[in-house]
């Protein structure tokens, strides 16, 4: 079944790039200057926004990115009965987000390397990678514009209003990721672990739920219960996107695209690094905490701390875990999607993103 899904996103992929690049071309035109940021009471500089907007966009997008937020997006409005042409530019939105996300959050991380290449921010400097993360948050809000007069006014209110919230919620998850990897805090509870999830990662798989609900013109009950389904998967997607971390070697790790125990080298708090906070003896305890608040790029420690895990069998947990939360949200999904192709290959889709292997 992977094969058949990885396939599907294959085709899709070509397809959501070229609404991308519809709404980012590669190339700068004056007509584009004057969509995006309306006439110039002087004169644009092109050569400026094509070397420190257009070319770091793609150079960034063009590494690869599986584009399942949009394949989500499509599925979810497919499946709730909704006009999949004329919301296809907003597939986008969770898309362009997610992007600029990774480009912030590299340069928050000090990272090296994103999707088999440097990091943005290595290649353009920390000043124009900063600016274009930023650009991307705000760059979707041109697709409501562009289709304003498809749909009533409260239903692109509502729209706006989602997109608003978990641009919000984005940040808070982020910060609170950032506060426990700087080492301010010891205990923390998985309980405060998933909350920090679904908002750094689950808040934009919530958001193409959501407004693929909202935009096909359903009540708020079903936007916000399919959007609770949502950041369960964004959940479930992080947590196999930190084991997936711990695990790939050789030609797995390239097709991942980053070092090998990057979130180890972080400090991150995954899943896996609290169940065994919250079984190790004091010793191991002290240890992998040591080693996780130094930022450590030995291969050997951040060994070491994968072996403390292994002794208390937190992968095995984190991998269970991954899979009785795809069970819980397709047992929600089920009660409130009608049966349908596209029901039928969003359970696929769903089961793929936890058992990928990269």
């Amino acid at each position: 079944m992977p094969n058949k899904i990885t396939e599907y996103l294959k085709g899709l992929k070509q397809e959501i790039d070229k609404v991308i690049e519809k709404y980012v071309p590669k190339k700068v035109s004056q007509e584009w200057l004057e969509f995006v940021f309306g006439s110039s009471h002087y004169q644009y500089t092109p050569k400026a926004v094509q070397e420190v907007l257009l070319n770091p966009i793609w150079d960034f997008l063009e590494r690869g990115g599986k584009r399942w937020r949009p394949v989500l997006f499509l599925l979810i409005a497919e499946a709730v009965g909704g006009d999949v042409e004329k919301l296809k530019d907003f597939a986008i939105v969770p898309e362009l987000v997610h992007n600029g996300s990774l480009i912030i959050d590299d340069i928050e991380d000090e990272g090296e390397l994103r999707r088999g290449k440097p990091c943005l921010h290595k290649i353009f400097g920390v000043d124009v990678a900063v600016n274009v993360g930023n650009f991307m948050y705000f760059l979707p809000l041109i697709v409501f514009k562009n289709n304003k007069n498809k749909f009533e006014p409260d239903i692109l209110l509502s729209a706006y209003d989602i997109y608003a919230q978990e641009m919000r919620n984005i940040h808070l998850g982020q910060g609170t990721d950032i506060f426990w990897h700087k080492g301010k805090t010891e205990e923390i509870s998985e309980k405060e672990y998933f909350q920090m999830c679904i908002f750094k990662t689950g808040c934009l798989s919530r958001m193409a739920a959501k407004l693929a609900v909202v935009l096909s013109g359903k009540d708020k009950e079903l936007t916000e219960k399919v959007g609770r389904v949502a950041e369960t998967i964004g959940v479930a997607f992080q947590i196999q996107d930190d084991i997936l971390d711990i695990s790939l070697t050789g030609q797995e790790r390239e097709k991942f695209g980053k070092l090998f125990g990057n979130d180890i080298k972080e400090g991150k708090r995954s899943l896996m690094v609290i169940y065994t906070l919250k079984k190790a003896t004091d010793k191991d305890k002290k240890r992998l905490l040591e080693i996780l608040n130094k930022h450590t790029e030995d291969v050997s420690e951040i060994k070491e701390v994968i072996r403390i895990m292994e002794k208390y069998k937190s992968i095995e947990y984190a991998k269970t875990t991954t899979k009785n939360i795809i069970t819980d949200t397709w047992q929600s999904a089920d009660k409130v999607l009608k049966e349908s192709k596209a029901k039928s290959k969003l359970k696929d889709f769903i089961n793929y993103l936890v058992e990928r292997d990269e």
